[in-house]
């Protein structure tokens, strides 16, 4: 079971970088004039040995007549909806605001855990003034600075602590899970009907019909698994422009509890920015992935049209772009289950273990026909290769200077366990260590 932590608040406050503090990630934009974040960001990060997806609403329009009502409603009330745990946070230089009392007082309605984050308590002084903030009625008060860490520990430790107790899956729990997921009215409803042959889901032509996740034991023509249908956008009125922001938090549950994910793009929009979000949370959890173009029946069709698609979608999907991509039609069921024989073979790949032997043997073959580049004068010799017992294809390379190894290089050698062995729709994880004992 997977655990998410939304950043709420006003513009100004911090969120962003609260954010980057807590993925160690420069990702959000910051800058001192509100309503800069205007694209929601998704990190993962790990605390306690717990880790948590964490999502930085932002939104904010500028220039709104009503920015509440234009914007941070709908921000709070989507992380109310989906998130296990809300961070709210608010600026102890400026003081309570009327929009940091409209937040609370929806907050104040919720059954789940809110942390109240006082943030740019940069010192002592400043301490005493956090404690103002009791006023908003809520218990869970801490004071923080987001530019320097202090008191975002304390914070972390509740917060970990509030999450859901993790539950395995009893039924089923040995079956892959294959994860249909896409943006709203992609067809994703749709390819799982005509897989199971009835009409399991609802299907309309309204983007958001389904609401919850859906399991579906697929059991069929030597196929046994678990489908899982993730739309998951509530009604287009309420929503409204924030669609890909709940989307997106509806899928990284089920992303984060698959073996693969059977990503759909509809063939007449082509892929666009909420396709990339999603693709870019399946290989940051190191999931398996089918990119399937959907209502191929519909689109207008040349000589070569279809290699110049695929050639198109690569480019975007790079660097890590060894993925099936099949051209699909729910509707008409064309390659639907040759979608299915390619997820399968991705489940497969992804629980490939080489032996460390014929690793060896190829890669430091490799390795000796193009070496990795020297650094400042310094030779860097890579001296033994194994495979990490980890979910996903992971590989860990011994070398004398581990840090100097260049991205480039990085892959140079990934592209070579691709050459060799098949890890077609997985991505893999290189990490790098000292040979020896790591000098301290």
């Amino acid at each position: 079971m997977s655990n998410i932590a939304a950043i709420v608040g006003r513009p100004n406050v911090g969120k962003s970088t609260l954010f980057n503090r807590l993925t160690q990630e420069r990702k959000a934009i910051i800058h001192e004039s509100s309503g800069v974040t205007r694209d929601r960001h998704y990190g993962k990060t790990e605390w306690n040995g717990i880790e948590f997806s964490l999502i930085d609403t932002g939104g904010y329009v500028k220039g709104s007549d009503d920015v509440f009502e234009g914007e941070i409603r709908k921000q709070v009330e989507i992380a109310i909806d989906e998130a296990d745990v809300i961070i709210f946070v608010v600026d102890v230089k400026t003081g309570i605001t009327d929009l940091d009392e409209a937040v609370a007082k929806m907050l104040r309605k919720v059954k789940k855990p809110i942390f109240l984050a006082v943030n740019k308590v940069d010192n002592t002084a400043l301490q005493y003034d956090a404690n103002d903030f009791y006023r908003l009625g809520l218990k869970n008060l801490y004071s923080i600075s987001s530019i320097n860490g202090s008191g975002t520990g304390d914070l972390l430790d509740d917060v970990v602590k509030a999450f859901p107790k993790t539950e395995a899956f009893e039924e089923d729990a040995e079956l892959p899970r294959f994860a249909v997921v896409g943006r709203p009215n992609a067809g994703k409803s749709s390819l799982i009907n005509a897989l199971i042959g009835e009409e399991r889901n609802i299907v309309t032509d309204v983007s958001g019909t389904t609401r919850d996740s859906i399991n579906t034991h697929y059991n069929k023509y030597g196929h046994n698994f678990i489908l899982v249908d993730t739309a998951g956008i509530r009604k287009k009125s309420k929503v409204n422009e924030n669609i890909e922001f709940y989307s997106v938090m509806r899928a990284i549950r089920a992303i984060e509890n698959s073996d693969v994910c059977l990503l759909m793009i509809d063939a007449q929009r082509g892929v666009e920015a909420q396709d990339l979000s999603i693709y870019n949370l399946i290989q940051k959890n190191s999931k398996g992935v089918v990119v399937l173009i959907n209502k191929w029946d519909l689109a207008e069709k040349e000589t070569n049209t279809i290699k110049q698609y695929e050639k198109d979608i690569r480019e975007k999907l790079a660097p890590f772009n060894d993925v099936p991509i099949v051209f699909v039609s729910a509707l008409t069921k064309q390659r639907i289950f040759k979608a299915l024989e390619y997820a399968v073979e991705v489940y497969n790949n992804r629980k490939r273990k080489i032996p460390t032997s014929e690793l060896n043997r190829i890669m430091l073959e490799e390795i000796e026909n193009y070496g990795p580049p020297a650094y400042k004068g310094k030779y860097i010799k890579i001296k033994f290769v194994t495979q990490l017992p980890t979910h996903a294809p992971s590989f860990a390379f011994f070398c004398n200077l581990p840090k100097y190894i260049k991205d480039s290089y990085k892959r140079y050698l990934e592209n070579k366990l691709r050459e060799h062995f098949n890890f077609t729709g997985v991505p893999i994880n290189l990490f790098f260590r000292n040979k020896g004992k790591e000098k301290k």
